[in-house]
C-alpha cells in the first residue's frame, strides 16, 4: 500500500476509538504518528500570526509540546506557518534557534527533533502539521516526501469534512476539545484587556511573560486568569515592574 492508502486505513480505524466528528482531528494525529516513524504528531490551525489553536494530538506529550510553543511564542510550527515552508529541526537547532522554547522542552518533554509542516489548501496555508521524535529517533529517519504526503492527506481529510458541515457556521472538527481549551486564552485576553486598559497584543504578551515566569503553560494562566485565582492586580503589577 502507499502511504496514503496505509494512512486512511489509520484514520477508519480510530474512529472506533475517537467517535465524533469534532475527534476528526485528533484521529488523524494518532494515524500521522501511525504511519510515520515518529513518536507524536499535533495539529493546528492558525486564524492570525499569533493566534493558534490545537485541534488535535497524537498523545500527551505532543499535546504539552505544542502549548509549550504557544506559551513562549516560538518554535519550529509558528515558523513553518509564517515563511510557509517545512521546518526540520534537530536538537541543536532548536536550541540555537528557539532558545526559549528549548529550555520547557527539554523540561517538559523527551521531545528533542521536530519536523513542522504548513497545511495549505488550494489559496492559503491555514494550519500546520507538528512531528515529534523522541532519541534514539531523529528527523533523519523520516522521509519528508512521506511526511509531505501525509500532510497532504490530512488537508484532503479537513476539506472532503467542510463539505460536508457546509450547512454549519463552521466544520464540526472546530469543536475539537483542545480547540475549546485555547478558547479561553482569547476569553483572558479580552479581559486582561478591558481591565488593565492595554492592547489586546500587550495583553497576550503580559500573559505570555507571566505563564513563562510561573512556569505555567498558557492556556492554564487562562483558566486560572478567569477563575479570578490569579487577580488582573497582580498582571498589572508584573507589567509595572517589567517596565
Amino acid at each position: 500500500m502507499t502511504i496514503a492508502e496505509r494512512f486512511a486505513v489509520a484514520v477508519a480505524r480510530s474512529a472506533s476509538d475517537l467517535p465524533g466528528v469534532e475527534l476528526l482531528p485528533e484521529r488523524l494525529a494518532r494515524a500521522c504518528a501511525e504511519v510515520l516513524p515518529v513518536d507524536g504528531a499535533g495539529i493546528s490551525l492558525f486564524f492570525a500570526s499569533d493566534r493558534r489553536l490545537p485541534l488535535g494530538a497524537s498523545d500527551d506529550q505532543a499535546a504539552v509540546t505544542e502549548r509549550l510553543q504557544f506559551t513562549v511564542g516560538e518554535g519550529p510550527c509558528l515558523t513553518a506557518h509564517a515563511s510557509g515552508r517545512p521546518v526540520v529541526a534537530q536538537e541543536a537547532e532548536i536550541g540555537s534557534r528557539w532558545p526559549a522554547f528549548y529550555d520547557e522542552l527539554v523540561t517538559r518533554t523527551a521531545v528533542r527533533d521536530i519536523i513542522s509542516l504548513p497545511l495549505v489548501d488550494e489559496t492559503r496555508g491555514f494550519g500546520a502539521l507538528d512531528l515529534y521524535l523522541v532519541p534514539p529517533n531523529d528527523v533523519r529517519a523520516v522521509a519528508l516526501s512521506d511526511a509531505l504526503a501525509v500532510a497532504s492527506e490530512v488537508v484532503s481529510v479537513f476539506s472532503r469534512a467542510g463539505r460536508a458541515d457546509r450547512d454549519r457556521e463552521g466544520p464540526a472538527w472546530l469543536d475539537a476539545p483542545a480547540a475549546e481549551r485555547r478558547s479561553l486564552v482569547w476569553q483572558a485576553m479580552g479581559f486582561v484587556n478591558a481591565g488593565l486598559e492595554i492592547s489586546s497584543d500587550d495583553a497576550l504578551a503580559l500573559l505570555r511573560a507571566h505563564a513563562y515566569s510561573e512556569g505555567l503553560q498558557l492556556d492554564d494562566l487562562a483558566v486560572q486568569v478567569l477563575s479570578r485565582e490569579i487577580p488582573l492586580e497582580r498582571l498589572g503589577f508584573d507589567r509595572d515592574q517589567a517596565s
